[in-house]
C-alpha cells in the first residue's frame, strides 16, 4: 500500500513548533549545548519584535556558487537556504514535513515518489511554481553532475514525470532510504526554470528561488546582498513566522580573517559573525551586549584519511602506526581550548548508527607505532627520519581550507607528532586542491561532511566515489564488502538493521586505520544582543527567516 504524507495546513491544523538549536548530530533528535538560543516566547519578555532593518552577517569564507545543485560548500548552504525553499523539510525529530510539496505518496517498492505541490507560490521573477518547474530542476541537476552535493544526496535518480500541473513523480532505479533527506537540503533548493534558461552557466551568480529573500548582488570576495521577498507565503509549517521575513535586508559579508570578524561584531560594524575562535567565546558570553549561539553540525567529524592507494600506506601496519601516533586530544585541547569535542568514529555522536563502542578504543601509543614501522623495515636514520632501501619515509599532507577551524594549524601539529615517529611530513598548504585530489597526489587529507543521514558514508568510502568521480573517497578505499554494506544501508527500511550496518562500517574504518577522527565541529555565532530569532536546522545551519532586530 502506498504511503501518503499530507500537509498540516491542508488539514487545517495550526502548528507553532519552533526550530531549536541542534546539538548531537542526530537523525532522530538533537539537544542544545552551551549557550543555546532562548525560545521566542522568552525573548519577547526582553525585546520587542521589530519589522524591518538589516542583518549584516560575517561569513568565514566565500561560497563557490549560488546554484544550489552545483555547490558542495557548507558556506554556500548558509546563503542558499534564504533564497530557496525545498520540496520537503526535515524536522528536528528526523521526520519529514511538507514544504513546497503539500504531500506525497511512496510506491510499495520504494522506488517512486509522487509529490502534490503548492498552487499558490511564485518564484522571485514571477514564474509560477509547478510540476514543470520541479522537473526543470531535476533536469538541471543532470546537467551539473559531479559539481556539487545534490547528486549524491539524491541517490539513484532514474526519471521525472509531470503527472499534471501540480503533481510530479520522481522515479528511482532502486530504493534509496535517504531520498527525502536529500530533497530537504538547500543543495536541492528549487530554482526558477526561467532563470536557469536565461542565465545558463552564469546562473550561480544570478540565483532565483521562492525563499524569503531575493538575491540582489554578489560583490566578489566582499559581500552578498539579499532583500526581503514581500510576497513570501511558503514557509514550512513549523516556522514561527508564516508571512514575509521580518528583515528588509540580509547582507553576508565575506571576512576570512578571524580578528576582523570578531572586531567587526564588537565594534558594531557587523551585527553577527560565524565561526568564533575558542579564545573569544568566553569574552562574548561574559558581555551582556553580545551572545553566543552554538550548534553541533550533523554528519561526519573532521577526519584525516590516509591514501590507501599509495605505498606504504597500502599496508595496514603503516596506517596503524600513523593512527597510534596522531593524538587528537592534544590537537583539540591545544587549538580549541575545550570548546570542541574529540571525535572517535566516522559519524558524529547521536546520528543514526553512530558506533559509541569506538569511544576510547584507540589511544596514542608511540612505542607500538615504532614497533610496527620497524617490522615493515623502516629504520631510523641519523637525522631521525626512517628509511628503507635508500628511500626516506615521507608523507604528503594536503590541506586546502582557508585555515577553516584552524585546519592549517592541525597540519603543523600532525607534522610535529609524526616527526617523533620518524615520518617526514611535507605540508602542501594550498587554496585549490581540486586537481591534486583528482590526481590523488597526496598521502593524507582531511574532510568533514554535513548530512542528517548516515548514508553520507557512501560518499566517503564507496569505491566509485573518488574525488575525480564526484565523491570524497580520499582514502581510495576499494573493498567489495564495504560497497555491499553501503548499498544495503541505502535501501534498508528497518531502523535497527540500518543502525547495525553503519556501526559495522565505522568499526571497519577504525580497525583498518583508514580514517583518523579528530573533532566534532560546533558551529558558533557571535551576535549583538539586539539580534533576535536566529535558529538552526537539523544539520546545524543557521536560519534567518525568523530573525528580527530589537529596538
Amino acid at each position: 500500500m502506498n504511503k501518503f504524507i499530507a500537509s498540516p495546513w491542508m488539514k487545517g491544523l495550526t502548528i507553532s513548533i519552533l526550530f531549536t538549536l541542534m546539538a548531537g548530530c542526530s537523525a532522530d533528535k538533537g539537544s542544545s549545548p552551551g549557550n543555546a538560543p532562548k525560545p521566542a516566547a522568552e525573548k519577547a519578555v526582553t525585546a520587542k519584535l521589530t519589522q524591518g532593518g538589516e542583518l549584516t552577517f560575517a561569513l568565514a569564507s566565500s561560497p563557490d556558487t549560488l546554484d544550489p545543485v552545483a555547490s558542495g560548500y557548507a558556506v554556500s548552504h548558509r546563503v542558499l537556504r534564504n533564497i530557496f525553499d525545498s520540496l520537503v523539510f526535515q524536522h528536528e525529530d528526523g521526520t519529514y514535513q511538507p514544504w513546497l510539496a503539500t504531500g506525497w505518496t511512496i510506491s510499495d517498492d520504494g522506488k517512486s515518489y509522487t509529490f502534490k505541490l503548492r498552487q499558490d507560490v511564485k518564484f522571485h521573477d514571477g514564474t509560477p511554481f509547478n510540476a514543470e518547474a520541479v522537473k526543470a530542476n531535476f533536469d538541471h541537476l543532470g546537467e551539473t553532475f559531479g559539481l556539487g552535493q545534490a547528486r549524491p544526496l539524491l541517490g539513484p535518480l532514474d526519471s521525472v514525470e509531470i503527472v499534471d500541473e501540480f503533481t510530479v513523480r520522481v522515479n528511482l532505479s532502486k530504493k534509496f532510504e535517504p531520498f527525502l533527506s536529500g530533497l530537504s537540503s538547500a543543495f536541492f533548493g528549487i530554482s526558477s526554470p526561467k532563470a536557469l534558461e536565461e542565465h545558463g552557466e552564469q546562473y550561480g551568480k544570478n540565483p532565483v528561488g521562492t525563499g524569503p529573500f531575493k538575491f540582489v548582488k554578489w560583490a566578489e570576495n566582499s559581500e552578498i546582498v539579499l532583500e526581503n521577498y514581500p510576497a513570501y507565503n511558503s514557509a514550512p509549517s513549523i516556522a514561527e513566522n508564516q508571512g514575509p521575513a521580518y528583515l528588509d535586508k540580509l547582507t553576508f559579508k565575506i571576512v576570512p580573517e578571524e580578528a576582523t570578524r570578531i572586531g567587526s561584531v564588537q565594534s558594531g560594524q557587523i551585527l553577527a559573525a560565524e565561526t568564533i575562535p575558542p579564545q573569544n567565546i568566553a569574552a562574548f558570553k561574559e558581555d551582556a551586549s553580545f551572545k553566543i549561539d552554538e550548534a553541533i553540525t550533523n554528519g561526519t567529524p573532521f577526519s584525516l584519511y590516509l591514501n590507501t592507494q599509495h605505498e606504504p600506506w597500502n599496508e595496514l601496519k603503516a596506517r596503524q602506526a600513523i593512527q597510534l601516533t596522531i593524538d587528537p586530544d592534544v590537537i583539540v585541547n591545544t587549538l580549541y581550548l575545550g570548546t570542541y569535542s574529540r571525535a572517535w568514529a566516522s559519524l558524529t555522536p547521536g546520528i543514526l548508527g553512530y558506533n559509541e563502542a569506538l569511544e576510547n578504543k584507540i589511544k596514542p601509543d608511540l612505542h607500538k607505532a615504532n614497533e610496527l614501522l620497524d617490522e615493515l623495515g623502516w629504520k631510523k636514520s641519523a637525522d631521525g627520519i626512517r628509511e628503507k632501501e635508500g628511500k626516506r619515509l615521507t608523507l604528503n599532507y594536503l590541506e586546502a581550507s582557508p585555515n577553516r577551524e584552524k585546519r592549517k594549524d592541525i597540519a603543523v601539529i600532525v607534522q610535529q607528532q609524526l616527526k617523533e615517529l620518524g615520518v617526514e611530513v611535507e605540508l602542501n598548504i594550498t587554496t585549490d586542491a581540486s586537481e591534486l585530489l583528482k590526481q590523488r597526489k597526496f598521502d593524507l587529507a582531511g574532510v568533514s561532511q554535513v548530512k542528517a543521514d548516515p548514508d553520507l558514508l557512501t560518499n566517503l568510502f564507496r569505491s566509485d566515489r573518488l574525488h575525480s568521480q564526484g565523491g570524497n573517497n580520499y582514502s581510495g578505499l576499494n573493498d567489495p564488502e564495504i560497497d555491499r554494506l553501503l548499498d544495503e544501508g541505502a535501501i534498508e527500511s528497518d531502523l535497527q538493521k540500518r543502525k547495525e550496518i553503519y556501526r559495522q562500517i565505522q568499526q571497519y574504518i577504525s580497525e583498518q586505520a583508514i580514517g583518523i577522527p579528530l573533532y566534532v565541529f560546533p558551529y558558533t555565532v557571535a551576535q549583538s544582543s539586539s539580534v533576535q530569532g536566529l535558529k538552526f536546522d537539523l544539520l546545524g545551519y543557521p536560519l534567518f527567516y525568523d530573525v528580527n532586530i530589537s529596538e
